[in-house]
């Protein structure tokens, strides 16, 4: 047997899988799996990212929610803390001190000292009087002059006219006869012409407005002067220096007076004195567009007033009237708030949680070994990871209302009691402890992100969650699910008192909390599993170990049915369900499982009981009037029909897909081989399809209690051929079976290794002996 051992694995190894041209066909027709839009490996990655992003968005429920909106003299019905360190900018401040910057900005004036260059346009203006009354003393003594009085009388008035005229305009004041006659009689002389510069200098000098009630509305804050030739600003704070138009002028006024008085020749004092008078405007004018340029400057140089609220801080307490600040912290903090948890915090947290179980799932910790379920299983443990999410949402919420109410509990004390391990109980019952394992890392980080706990609470939740997984690894009771809360309430408790020792509140009434809340909390995680297991089988169609014990016991209805209807089928299942129970343990696969389905294996043989030759018995053989093609299709219709009555029993989708491949895609070879000598017998041959009408349509086996269920199925019916079952036939019946199988390929897609494949043969050695 150990030389066919050795010779099967050597063809197993160098083997090529075959494939039939109907697996060809078929997988022809099927969708390519993997990363097609629609497929499978890409609806799985669908609901990665769909959970990832549900739970971030549960992180910051901010998103999707509205703050509440006060008005000016509400009453906050909530506290409102703080959730985060930010400014407030206060804009009535802000505004106040705008405007205070411009009330504080001095007006700007414009100074001249020339007095738009009235000294060279009086120099100008004598000038052209001085040559103007040359000119007419020197054509009065001239020959070619008209030498009668009339004709001078003629051209005189007009001349004087057109001199006067440009004086004046010279000057740029209203012409004034008096005046031009008298400097006419003067002579326009030099004198008159300094004394008028010297008067028109100084005013201009000291400056001269226009409006001074104007000019002293600003003499508390003082004015910028702005000189026009230096093109500098000086602030000017004693104003009175500033005369305005009249007093300028009654000054030079008075001064020529007082100078006549005491002159010999008053007569060109007086006359300058009113020329300079006339000459006076105002040289300091105010800019207003400088001004408000200014204004604005100073405006906008203002930098917003903001206070800084910390995190922590209370912006509201509840009972308090809404003030003005109140509603600036308020919006603020819902405006930042929701902004930055959209465009930052939101995606972020989505992408950290994503990668986070998309690792878990890449390197296959995210669902069991099997093949078949993978989709299902992974909805399963999202919508299982949401669920505890929300738990953990929720009782966080009451703790902290529960300590906001009672003073000696605390949110952290409250936290322990918070069963994060019932999610792992119920991922550890229907995957096995390693998928549990998994996740009950990826939760427990969840739990910690939602209490705003640090390593120590993440350490605490790992821990519980995976003597919760452990507790349950071999659950065929529900009594084990409480044990297990139990188990986990006293390392919880340990667990909990450390870390408020670590805090330095061991000897407090926190401490007290903390230990029961523990307590509580694994007892709670028991209660919840044992409560929703239920609910998952019947959702999900999982089949659990206390299913199965369920389902073994033989006074079911449906084996009843089996036992009247098909005795022999009845008699072959129960051998090979301890066949396949003997085996399972060897190769570490489920026993219970194994057994139970090799119970319903067959059940499909109920609706025709009597084509099956180990319920015929002494009976006529309906096959002998049957063609082989039909007695074919009659044996493989038995699969289907067990099936149907599994679902319709609802035995659950492991039994169901046991029963489905526990014949894979084997041939009838009976009726094939009868069916090819009655085809040479006739001169002809099979049909093109071959032997695959004469083959299950499978699938293969995909896991290991589908294989071995196929091999005991196969081997139990081999064994009553034999004429002297002694232990040497037996092992080579079973050797040979076992290397036929295999080599058709029928155990490619299960994980069956060729060790395990010893152990079951020597396991089925001893059974059958």
């Amino acid at each position: 047997m150990m030389e066919k051992n050795k010779k099967a694995k050597v063809t197993r190894t160098n083997r090529t899988p075959r494939r039939t041209d109907r697996e060809s066909q078929i997988n022809a027709k099927r969708p390519r799996q993997g990363w097609l839009w629609f497929g499978d490996e890409a609806r799985k990655w669908y609901i990665l990212a769909g959970l990832s992003l549900i739970l971030a968005i549960l992180l910051f429920p901010n998103v999707l929610t509205l703050s509440k909106s006060y008005e000016l003299g509400d009453v906050a019905d909530v506290d409102v803390k703080a959730s985060r360190h930010f400014l407030v900018e206060n804009k009535d401040l802000t505004e106040e001190n705008r405007q205070d910057a411009v009330r504080k900005v001095l007006f700007v004036y414009d100074f001249d000292h020339t007095g738009t260059n009235t000294v060279s346009r009086i120099r100008e203006a004598f000038r052209l009087g001085r040559e103007y009354a040359a000119n007419a003393l020197a054509a009065t003594h001239s020959p070619e002059s008209p030498s009668t009085p009339e004709k001078k009388a003629e051209n005189a008035p007009t001349a004087i006219f057109s001199i006067r005229e440009q004086f004046f305009e010279i000057l740029d004041i209203a012409p004034d006869e008096p005046v031009f006659e008298r400097l006419l009689q003067n002579g326009f002389s030099s004198e008159a012409e300094t004394l008028t510069v010297k008067w028109v200098t100084r005013i201009f000098s000291a400056g001269v407005v226009g409006n001074k009630a104007m000019l002293m509305d600003q003499s508390v804050k003082g004015i910028v002067l702005h000189d026009l030739r230096t093109m500098k600003d000086k602030k000017i704070n004693e104003l009175n220096r500033f005369q305005d138009v009249d007093e300028a002028r009654e000054f030079i006024l008075g001064q020529g007076r007082v100078l006549a008085e005491s002159a010999e020749e008053p007569g060109y004092l007086t006359i300058s004195a009113h020329l300079a008078a006339a000459l006076i405007k105002p040289n300091v004018t105010f800019n207003n567009r400088e001004t408000e340029l200014r204004k604005e400057l100073a405006r906008n140089s203002v930098t917003p007033f903001y206070f800084k609220v910390k995190k922590g801080e209370m912006l509201v307490r509840e009972g308090e009237r809404i003030t003005t600040e109140h509603l600036l912290k308020l919006r603020e903090h819902s405006k930042f708030h929701k902004r930055k948890e959209v465009l930052s915090r939101v995606p972020a947290m989505a992408l950290v949680i994503g990668f986070l179980i998309s690792a878990m799932y890449l390197v296959g910790l995210m669902s069991r070994r099997s093949r078949g379920s993978e989709l299902r299983d992974m909805i399963f443990n999202a919508l299982t990871l949401l669920t505890i999410f929300l738990v953990v949402m929720a009782a966080h919420f009451i703790s902290e209302e529960m300590a906001r109410g009672f003073p000696y509990f605390t949110p952290m004390a409250l936290a322990f009691a918070i069963p994060v391990a019932s999610g792992a109980m119920l991922t550890a019952v229907f995957h096995g402890v390693r998928v549990a394992a998994t996740f009950s890392l990826i939760s427990s980080v969840l739990a910690s992100l939602v209490v705003g706990g640090g390593t120590e609470l993440f350490v605490y939740f790992f821990t519980g969650s995976l003597v919760a997984a452990h507790g349950v690894r071999s659950c065929r009771e529900r009594g084990v699910l409480i044990k297990a809360g139990l188990k986990v309430s006293l390392v919880s408790a340990v667990l909990a008192l450390s870390i408020v020792a670590l805090h330095g509140s061991l000897y407090t009434m926190e401490a007290l909390i903390a230990f029961a809340s523990a307590l509580l909390g694994g007892i709670l995680a028991g209660i919840l599993t044992t409560g929703i297991l239920p609910l998952v089988e019947m959702t999900f169609g999982y089949t659990t170990d206390i299913k199965l014990l369920e389902l073994a016991n033989l006074d079911k209805p449906l084996l009843r049915e089996l036992m009247v209807r098909c005795p022999g089928t009845h008699h072959h299942s129960v051998i090979v369900s301890n066949m396949v129970e003997a085996s399972a343990a060897a190769i570490k696969a489920n026993p219970l499982l194994a057994k139970v389905a090799a119970y319903y294996h067959d059940i499909g043989k109920m609706k025709k009981p009597l084509y099956f030759i180990e319920n015929q018995r002494n009976r006529e053989n309906k096959h002998e009037k049957l063609a082989p093609s039909m007695s074919s299709l009659i044996l493989i219709s038995h699969v289907k029909d067990g099936a149907e009555l599994a679902r319709e029993s609802k035995l659950g989708q492991e039994i169901i897909d046991i029963i489905q491949q526990h014949h894979g895609t084997s041939l009838i070879s009976y009726f094939y081989e009868k069916a090819r000598e009655q085809a040479e017998k006739s001169g002809g041959k099979l049909s093109q399809a071959g032997d695959q009408a004469y083959r299950y349509p499978g699938p293969k086996p995909q896991t290991k209690e589908a294989g071995l269920v196929m091999l005991a199925d196969v081997v139990e019916a081999a064994s009553r051929t034999l004429v002297d079952p002694t232990a040497a036939r037996i092992q080579g019946l079973v050797q040979r079976i076992v290397n036929r199988v295999f080599s058709d390929g029928q155990l490619d897609e299960c994980e069956l290794t060729l060790k395990d494949l010893h152990e079951i043969a020597k396991s089925f050695n001893q059974t059958l002996s």
